[in-house]
């Protein structure tokens, strides 16, 4: 593959997505590369159990992304691990994707970066990241054995992370802005069910802080508004950060549509304000952010893609 061949279809990202969209796009017999920044499977690979991919039962986001990956690749995609500086639309219609290694041209392009963590906006948040703050209970879940952690956030994904942390913390406590769960009614019934947890309803933390690792807390009352600090052994105590996710959809600002938030808008077949430029996976707005529904974007986008450039699918 060289710089000046022109593909039929460039994909940016890796995740279930991205896979999803490189199978069905070799399935449709498209000229193409995935692009990945990191490493193949996003978000996904720190996901400690998946329980509710349809067939796959107990799985966890490494294995079922290494099959997405080899599936793939047996098909005859090409996986290049570069990150994506800049996409463009020449006059031509084309598209343009620039690398620090390359400059891929093609007819259309699938953007699956999905979503990184968002902050929680606490001070100390930035100063203890890596060291008493995280973002993953898959990777840092291990350093706070026999510790008492924090999880902020009272969706699904704090629900279901606290619930893993229990494996290693002697005590977990959710500390939620508001008056009740967000999380399914299943995974809230097994966190409201944990004797290892404890959820603080109405509150925020407001500070952390400490020397080289966090001593203190402070929380606020969000009904009372009353703000108390609570001090614990250094290091003895970490906070995890589970508020929602940030979309990587700022490379394409000013060439696509997207809401509020930063997600991209799509229509029913992933296309975007761009015609030729598709988005599929969490990068997108749509009501339900799983791995499930991940695949299923990306499968439609690529088939959408087909459609555009004229090409047979294959059922």
């Amino acid at each position: 593959m060289s710089s000046t061949e022109l593909l039929d279809l460039v994909v940016i990202g890796a995740g279930p997505a991205g896979l999803s969209a490189a199978i069905y796009a070799q399935r449709a017999m498209l000229s193409g590369v995935v692009l990945e920044q990191e490493s193949v499977g996003g978000q996904v690979v720190l996901t400690s159990e998946v329980d509710n991919y349809p067939g796959v039962p107990n799985a966890d986001g490494y294995s079922l992304v290494e099959a997405m990956q080899k599936q793939a690749i047996d098909l005859g995609s090409t996986i290049r691990l570069e990150n994506v500086e800049s996409v463009s639309r020449l006059d031509d219609g084309i598209f343009e994707v620039v690398t620090p290694q390359d400059t891929y041209h093609s007819k259309a392009v699938i953007v699956a970066g999905g979503a990184s963590p968002r902050a929680a906006g606490f001070e100390g948040e930035a100063k203890f990241k890596g060291h008493g703050v995280s973002y993953c209970a898959t990777c840092d879940g291990m350093f706070y054995r026999g510790k008492h952690v924090f999880v902020i956030g009272g969706g699904n994904s704090a629900a279901e992370e606290a619930l893993f942390l229990t494996k290693f913390a002697d005590k977990v406590t959710m500390v939620v802005r508001k008056d009740h769960l967000r999380a399914q009614a299943a995974v809230a019934m097994q966190v409201e069910q944990n004797e290892k947890i404890e959820i603080r309803f109405n509150t925020s933390v407001v500070a952390v802080d400490g020397d080289n690792l966090p001593k203190s807390i402070s929380f606020r009352d969000n009904v009372t508004d009353e703000v108390v600090t609570e001090s614990y052994g250094e290091g003895s105590f970490g906070v995890f950060v589970f508020v929602g996710r940030v979309p990587a959809s700022e490379l394409l600002r000013g060439l696509v549509q997207v809401d509020d938030a930063g997600y991209i808008v799509t229509d029913e077949r992933m296309a975007t304000s761009t015609t030729g430029l598709f988005a599929a996976g969490d990068i997108r707005q749509k009501p339900l952010r799983q791995i499930v529904t991940a695949a299923s974007d990306g499968a439609i986008a690529a088939t959408s893609v087909a459609a555009y450039l004229g090409q047979p699918i294959e059922g």
